[in-house]
C-alpha cells in the first residue's frame, strides 16, 4: 500500500475568502490524501515552516487577491533555500494566462484557474507526486 500523499493547502496574503481552499482540501481529502489547511492569511514563512514541519509532499496556494507575483516567487524561493526542491508547488485562483507562464517558469508544477474540475486537480497532484518520487 502507498503511503497517503501529504498536502498543505494554504491561503496567503490578505485574502478573506478560502471557500475554493476549503473545497480543494475536502476534494484531496476525499481522494485518499492527507490535507493539512493553514487557514487564512498566512505569510510566504509560515507556509514554508508548515510544509517543513508536517514533511508534505505538496503545497496548494490559493490566491485571489492578485498577489501572486509577490508571494509565488517569495514562497518558491524559500523552498528552495530550506532544500526542499521536491516539494510539488500548485496554485489556483485568479491567475492570468500570462503570470502563470511566469510561475511555472519559477518552478510552479501547475496553476488551476477559476472553472477548473476537481477530478483534474486530484488526478494532476497525485501524478506530480508519482513523477517527482
Amino acid at each position: 500500500m502507498d503511503p497517503k500523499i501529504r498536502v498543505l493547502v494554504a491561503k496567503p496574503g490578505l485574502d478573506g475568502h478560502d471557500r475554493g481552499a476549503k473545497v480543494i482540501a475536502r476534494a484531496l481529502r476525499d481522494a485518499g490524501m492527507e490535507v493539512i489547511y493553514t487557514g487564512l492569511r498566512q505569510t510566504p514563512e509560515m507556509i514554508v515552516n508548515a510544509a517543513l514541519q508536517e514533511d508534505v509532499q505538496v503545497i496548494g496556494l490559493s490566491i485571489l487577491s492578485g498577489a501572486h507575483n509577490a508571494i509565488v516567487p517569495r514562497v518558491m524561493a524559500m523552498l528552495r533555500e530550506k532544500e526542499m526542491d521536491d516539494v510539488v508547488v500548485v496554485v489556483g485562483g485568479t491567475v492570468p494566462d500570462d503570470d502563470a507562464v511566469r510561475l511555472k517558469e519559477l518552478g510552479v508544477a501547475a496553476v488551476f484557474q477559476p472553472g477548473a474540475a476537481l477530478d483534474d486537480i486530484v488526478a494532476f497532484v497525485k501524478s506530480a507526486v508519482r513523477a517527482a518520487v
